[in-house]
């Protein structure tokens, strides 16, 4: 099988189960998103393996997992009961427990960066509050299950207490914001 079909040639793509759409329709662009975190999370994945335990490292994999089956959801024309597969409380659940785990005392705005695993840590957290503005967008012309919306809000929370226990672990001294700078 080629990884070409030149039906996307004129601006259009396919739906999971087969509906034609624009390109830049709200919904490609919420799936679309998605995917884009999801190749950040990759680059993350690759800096974490010396900085941070097995524990983070298995999460990420599962977070990237999860995120492929909301893709999936996202790219399907739904009814308003369906359910994003895979994704439950439970994973929402286990992302507040690992923020909890790993936050450390907040005295003020952080500027992003201080190492390049951190750094990878911003852009995925702002990707992910891309995506859930895509996502937010698509909810108001189609049926969006709230946990899918849940699932990214938090994705974002973690990526941002990640990327300063990265830097904590490794004894990088955050810089605050100075806004008289």
């Amino acid at each position: 099988m080629k990884v070409y079909t030149l039906t996307g040639d004129k601006g259009t793509t396919a739906l999971v189960g087969g509906q034609r759409v624009d390109k830049d329709c709200v919904r490609v662009e919420a799936y679309g998103t998605v995917d884009e975190l999801n190749a950040q999370i990759s680059v993350l994945a690759c800096h974490l393996k010396n900085v941070v335990g097995d524990d983070i490292q298995k999460l990420v994999y599962v977070i990237q997992n999860k995120l492929f089956n909301l893709g999936a959801y996202l790219a399907t024309e739904s009814n308003d009961d369906a359910p994003v597969y895979g994704l439950t409380d439970a994973d929402i659940k286990a992302l507040e427990d690992k923020i909890d785990e790993m936050e450390a005392p907040f005295r003020g705005f952080i500027l992003p960066g201080g190492s390049p695993v951190s750094a990878q840590c911003d852009v995925c957290r702002t990707v992910a509050r891309r995506a859930e503005r895509r996502v937010v967008t698509l909810a108001k012309e189609a049926p969006v299950s709230p946990l899918a919306l849940k699932y990214l809000n938090r994705l974002s929370d973690f990526f941002f207490t990640l990327g300063r226990h990265c830097n904590l672990s490794q004894g990088i001294e955050e810089v605050y914001w100075d806004k008289n700078l």
